[in-house]
């Protein structure tokens, strides 16, 4: 999936923002929509070793996706996971609140 325009993520984080009162309920509602919308259990590659993402979670430091592989769990920030090509279903979200972040 390429990724949407600016144009498109202002959208979407109008969207996930409404009603929201400062920095950490706009987080918040960011999270909601990427919980809601991205399909998990999806592969990526993180410092060259396959994981497997199974949830999406807020944390204070920010959204994280909870990688597996084996029996062992990593956080790594959304801001840092790279995303698999095809991109999951939702994964816009993702541009979005990377998006947000960055402005």
């Amino acid at each position: 999936m390429a990724s949407k325009g600016n144009a498109a993520l202002e959208a979407m984080i109008e969207e996930a923002t409404v009603d929201t009162d400062g920095y950490e309920d706009e987080r918040t509602g960011l999270f909601t929509m990427i919980e809601e919308y991205l399909a998990v259990l999806f592969t990526s590659t993180v410092l060259g070793v396959e994981v497997t993402v199974r949830k999406i979670d807020l944390t204070a430091d920010g959204i994280v996706a909870v990688c597996f592989r084996g029996r062992h769990r990593q956080r790594i920030g959304l801001l840092d996971l790279p995303l698999p090509t095809p991109a999951p279903d939702g994964a816009a979200w993702i541009d979005a609140y990377r998006h947000w972040a960055g402005r």
